[in-house]
C-alpha cells in the first residue's frame, strides 16, 4: 500500500478516462440504488464518485455492502465518464466515476458526532473536541491548505528580498508588551520563570545590532489575555525587522508582498500603493484605527456648528471639552423603533451616555438652521436617518465606530469580494488604557515623531509615532514602526510610561546595554497570519482558520488541556498550588 503513488480523489478529470488507478479515503456518502452502489470517496483534495456494480465485481460490491460513513478504504477501479444528464457541476470531479473492482476496507468508524460536511450545524464546542473530524470537513481543509500555500509565498518572496530567516527562543524574560505573559517555573532555579514570547520584538532589534540587516521568522507568539471572535492564545506572525531602513522602505516592502501573495495563491492583481490615511483621520472619519472601506459610511464632526445649540445633552457635552459626532444612514427613515432602540442599546453598552437620531425627538430642541447644517456636513438625504452621538473624543470615536459597522451589518452595504489595502500612518505613540492611564500605542520601543519631540511630556496624548498598521477590510494584519536606537531617548519613553530607574534596568537592561555597542537605525513590522487568513476567508471566527485552536476559557476541548500535574512535578519545581477562593453563591 503506497498513498505516495495514487492519485487523489479530487483531481480527477475527463482526461483520466480510462485510467487504471488505487485510490484511499474516507467514505463521505453511501447511496444503494437497486443493485448498484455509490458511495463518495473523500480525502484532502476532493471527492470522487465510486460506482460497484455486481455485474462488474461481485465482491467489491459484497463488501461496499459493509461501508458506512468515515470507514476508510482502499479502492481499485477505472476512470469512466458519467453517462450524461448524471454530471455533478458542483463538483470539480463530477463529469467523471470510478467504476469499481477491488475493495479494502482498511479501518472502520463509529458514527461521528455531527455530520462532516461544510453547513455543520454542531455546537463549536463539540466540533472542536472531535477537531480532528472537523478538520474533515472540505471547508477546513480548504482554510489550512489557503494557510500552506500563503505561508509558502510569505517565504519564496522574504527570500528574493534578501532577508535572513532567523528563529528566537521561545523561553525568555518577561517584559511589559501589551499583554500578559504566560510564564514557565524552571527546575534548576527554584523561584524563578521564564517567560513564553508575546513576540520577538527584542531579540529582533538584537539581531539588527548584530549586523543581521534583514531578519524575518514564521514566529509563534503566545499571550495570555482574554479571547474575542479575532484572538487565540497561540498566535503565528510573520515576523520582521530590518537595518538603515525609514517608512517608505517597510511600507514598499509588505505592499510587494501582499502583491506577490495575492498573485500566487488567489491570482489576484493587487494594485499598489495602498492607500494611506493618518491615525486622526482614521478615527474622525471610521471611529477605528482598522477601517473597513467596502462600504460607504464616513462619520462627521458637526461639534462647531453646535456651540450654542439649545439641545442640552450635546451643549453640555462640547461645553465639556467633547464632541458631537454624526452618521447619515442611506434609506435609514424606515428604520423602526426596535432598530433604533437597539442601536441605543449598543451604543450605551460601549460606554456612551446615550444615542439621538434625525429624525426624532431631539428635533424640537435644535433650530432648523442647526439641522440643515448637520445634514449638510453629513451628507444625508431626504430619506436618510443621522445617528447623533456627543460624549468625550476617544468615547464618541469608538461607539460611532460601532454603529457604523452595525449599520453596514444590518442594511448589507459591505461589497464583499473588494480586497481593500490601507495604512494607517502615522499613529499615535501613546493612549489611554482601560483605566485611563497613559500606556503605549504599539509598543514601548517605537520612535516618536521627530517634530513632536517638544511635547513628549508635556502634551504626550498628541505625540505622533514613527508606526504604520497594515488593514484589509477592516482587519489589522500587519503593523510596525521605525524603532528608537537612541539609549538616552529610550530611556525618557520608558520614564513617561511611568517605569523608574531600577525597573528599567532590571526589565530592560539587556537592550540598553546593546545600544552602546553601536545600533543602526532600524524597523519592522509584524503580520499576524491567523487576521490574514481571516480576511482572505472572510470569516469572523478566526478559529476556522487554526488547526487546534483554545476556546475563548483557554481550553483545549480535544486534549482535555489544561490539566493537573502529577504532585511530584510541582514538587521539583518547588510549587505549591492554592485552591480558587469559591465564589459566594
Amino acid at each position: 500500500m503506497s498513498g505516495f503513488s495514487a492519485p487523489h480523489c479530487g483531481s480527477l478529470r475527463p482526461s483520466d478516462e480510462g485510467r487504471e488507478l488505487e485510490l484511499y479515503g474516507w467514505v463521505a456518502r453511501r447511496r444503494d440504488h437497486g443493485g448498484l452502489i455509490f458511495i463518495d470517496l473523500r480525502d484532502r483534495w476532493g471527492v470522487v464518485q465510486v460506482v460497484f456494480n455486481p455485474s462488474h465485481a461481485t465482491a467489491a460490491h459484497e463488501k461496499a455492502s459493509d461501508l458506512r460513513s468515515e470507514y476508510v478504504v482502499r479502492v481499485g477501479g477505472k476512470v469512466a465518464r458519467r453517462r450524461s444528464g448524471a454530471e455533478n457541476p458542483r463538483m470539480p470531479t463530477g463529469e467523471v466515476e470510478v467504476i469499481a473492482s477491488d475493495l479494502e476496507i482498511i479501518s472502520i468508524a463509529k458514527t461521528p458526532p455531527f455530520a462532516i460536511e461544510d453547513d455543520v450545524e454542531a455546537d463549536e464546542a463539540l466540533r472542536l473536541k472531535y477537531r480532528y473530524l472537523d478538520i474533515r470537513r472540505p471547508k477546513m481543509t480548504h482554510n489550512l491548505e489557503l494557510r500552506h500555500r500563503v505561508v509558502q509565498a510569505i517565504h519564496r518572496y522574504m527570500d528574493a528580498q534578501d532577508f535572513m530567516e532567523v528563529e528566537t527562543p521561545m523561553l525568555l524574560k518577561g517584559t511589559p508588551e501589551g499583554s500578559r505573559d504566560f510564564i514557565v517555573p524552571s527546575r534548576l532555579h527554584p523561584g524563578e520563570f521564564f517567560a513564553l514570547p508575546q513576540s520577538p520584538q527584542q531579540l529582533k532589534q538584537l539581531l539588527m545590532v548584530a549586523g543581521i540587516g534583514r531578519y524575518y521568522q514564521i514566529a509563534r507568539c503566545l499571550r495570555d489575555e482574554d479571547l474575542r471572535a479575532d484572538r487565540v492564545v497561540e498566535i503565528t506572525q510573520l515576523d520582521v525587522e530590518m537595518s538603515f531602513c525609514i517608512e517608505e522602505d517597510v511600507l514598499a516592502l509588505i505592499e510587494g508582498l501582499w502583491q506577490k501573495v495575492w498573485k500566487d495563491v488567489l491570482g489576484i492583481d493587487i494594485p499598489t500603493p495602498f492607500r494611506r490615511i493618518d491615525m486622526q483621520e482614521a478615527l474622525l472619519k471610521y471611529g477605528t484605527d482598522k477601517p473597513d472601506l467596502r462600504y460607504d459610511l464616513e462619520i462627521t464632526d458637526v461639534s462647531d456648528a453646535l456651540r450654542e445649540t439649545g439641545a442640552t445633552v450635546l451643549r453640555s457635552a462640547l461645553h465639556s471639552g467633547g464632541v458631537v459626532r454624526c452618521l447619515a444612514v442611506p434609506g435609514g427613515k424606515d428604520m423602526s423603533r426596535r432598530e433604533l432602540d437597539e442601536l441605543a442599546l449598543l451604543a450605551t453598552g460601549a460606554g456612551a451616555k446615550g444615542l439621538a437620531w434625525m429624525p426624532g425627538p431631539l428635533d424640537r430642541h435644535l433650530g432648523e438652521g442647526e439641522m440643515s447644517a448637520i445634514r449638510s456636513a453629513v451628507g444625508a438625504g431626504a430619506d436618510d436617518l443621522v445617528l447623533i452621538v456627543a460624549d468625550r473624543r476617544r468615547k464618541a470615536e469608538t461607539v460611532m465606530g460601532l454603529l457604523r459597522r452595525e449599520i453596514a451589518r444590518r442594511r448589507k452595504l459591505v461589497r464583499h469580494g473588494e480586497w481593500n489595502f490601507l495604512w494607517v500612518y502615522p499613529m499615535y505613540l501613546f493612549e489611554e488604557d482601560d483605566m485611563g492611564n497613559l500606556t503605549y500605542g504599539h509598543h514601548p520601543f517605537t520612535s516618536p515623531w521627530p517634530e513632536d519631540m517638544p511635547m513628549l511630556t508635556s502634551r504626550p496624548y498628541e505625540v505622533r509615532a514613527r508606526a504604520y498598521d497594515c488593514v484589509l477590510n477592516g482587519v489589522e494584519i500587519s503593523g510596525g514602526s521605525i524603532r528608537i536606537h537612541d539609549r538616552e531617548l529610550q530611556e525618557r519613553v520608558f520614564e513617561i510610561l511611568g517605569m523608574d530607574r531600577d525597573r528599567i534596568r532590571s526589565q530592560f537592561g539587556h537592550l540598553l546595554d546593546a545600544f552602546e555597542y553601536g545600533v543602526p537605525p532600524h524597523g519592522g513590522i509584524a503580520a499576524g497570519i491567523d487576521r490574514l487568513m481571516m480576511a482572505i476567508t472572510e470569516t469572523e471566527n478566526i478559529r476556522d482558520v487554526v488547526a487546534f485552536p483554545k476556546t475563548q476559557s483557554h481550553q483545549d476541548l480535544m486534549l482535555g488541556a489544561p490539566s493537573p500535574v502529577d504532585p511530584k512535578q510541582l514538587e521539583e519545581l518547588h510549587i505549591r498550588v492554592v485552591p480558587a477562593k469559591k465564589t459566594p453563591s
